[in-house]
């Protein structure tokens, strides 16, 4: 099963990447945590250093150099969540030649929500547990093992509202893609996150 999330920054791709590879057995590819974990000395951590600061997508020839290699390991065989590719056309038109979406989940919100998502959210510097000010209750520290509480550069509001254009120009066309290849779902991603990972069960059993 090949699954590819859409969805602007904040619709809740990566909780449910991570309930749906849980329940189905399927590796969680993640093109945003795949460039954050590069180290900042090399080259293609300070490329993605540079546009991530200004809220600009990486070159798709390097997005695609990076996907391909990820997909030829061997827990890629029987399928994959794909979680922040392909964010652009041509991305989408390369991936579709070689390797065909099953089934393409669009995580639609409105964009007062995800700002208030985005904007809000922190995470632990040391362990990389997630948080949000409406619920941190004052905190600076990370309840589980003790880690500095962060805003990444890309959560903040100036980056965010950036993003958001940057999805609308790019990223937003993908939904229409799909839509003509045949296998787009799309899902109201404003409902509590259960309840949008029920509809998601019901879309994939029926695949």
């Amino acid at each position: 099963m090949r699954i590819v999330l859409l969805g602007a920054p904040g619709a809740g791709k990566g909780s449910q990447a991570k309930k749906i590879a849980e329940k189905y057995g399927l590796p969680h590819i993640s093109t945003g945590d795949i460039f954050r974990s590069l180290r900042p000395d090399t080259e293609l951590g300070r490329i993605f250093a540079e546009y991530s600061a200004k809220g600009q997508l990486v070159p798709d020839e390097i997005v695609l150099k990076i996907v391909e290699e990820r997909l030829e390991k061997d827990d890629c065989k029987n399928g994959f969540i794909m979680d922040g590719f392909p964010r652009t056309i041509p991305q989408a038109e390369a991936f579709e030649r070689d390797i065909h979406a099953d089934v393409a989940l669009n995580f639609q919100v409105d964009y007062g929500i995800l700002m208030d998502r985005l904007t809000g959210r922190w995470t632990c510097k040391k362990c990389g547990a997630p948080y949000h000010v409406s619920t941190m209750n004052g905190i600076t520290v990370c309840s589980k093992c003790g880690g500095e509480l962060i805003q990444r550069e890309d959560d903040k509001a100036e980056t965010v509202a950036k993003r958001l254009q940057v999805y609308d120009s790019q990223t937003k066309p993908l939904i229409e893609f799909y839509e003509k290849v045949g296998v787009l779902k799309t899902l109201d991603a404003s409902k509590p996150i259960d309840e949008v990972f029920e509809k998601i069960v019901q879309i994939l059993d029926n695949l």
